[in-house]
């Protein structure tokens, strides 16, 4: 399901929002958000968000946002259940396979070079009854470089690279 950084299931980054509203409604009914962003929460609680870029990439998607369902719905990536297995196991067993380095700012993972990042909003590695801080509760699939500073969003695209924003 998760396939970085060319998106999720039927979402893909770069799509145009009438061509995510047309892929999202293929998972379930949108919901109206606060923030433009496009959005579906299927019965079981998995919900799905799409983000649209600004500057070079306005009205594309440049991010989408998959969170953890309440029920038993699985998200995949390299056969990983992302949400169903312990955060500390997913990191160990993507860590075989990528360069997942913790985020200087929560108690989450990213891949930069593909741009996956996995968040729980605290760390409770040693209690499997606080599901919130055992298990990952969203993953982000983005374009690389989405959360690249001014400097190296310039290198990125010096080196001929795509703006990730």
């Amino acid at each position: 399901m998760l396939d970085p950084p060319h998106g999720v299931g039927p979402l893909r980054l770069g799509m145009t929002t009438d061509e995510a509203r047309v892929a999202l409604e293929t998972l379930g009914p949108l919901e109206p958000t606060a923030s433009g962003e496009l959005a579906v929460h299927l019965p079981s609680g998995l919900g799905f968000s799409v983000g649209f870029g600004v500057g070079p990439t306005w009205g594309r998607v440049n991010a989408i946002e998959v969170w953890r369902p309440p029920e038993r719905d699985v998200v995949r990536y390299r056969d990983v259940d992302v949400f169903g297995v312990p955060a500390l196991e997913v990191v160990e067993r993507l860590r075989r396979h990528l360069d997942l380095v913790p985020n200087e700012d929560d108690d989450g993972f990213t891949v930069r070079e593909l741009y996956l990042a996995l968040w729980r909003p605290f760390a409770a590695d040693d209690d499997p009854a606080d599901e919130q801080g055992h298990f990952f509760q969203s993953v982000l699939v983005a374009r690389p470089g989405y959360d690249d500073t001014p400097a190296e969003a310039a290198a990125r695209l010096a080196a001929g690279g795509q703006p990730g924003y």
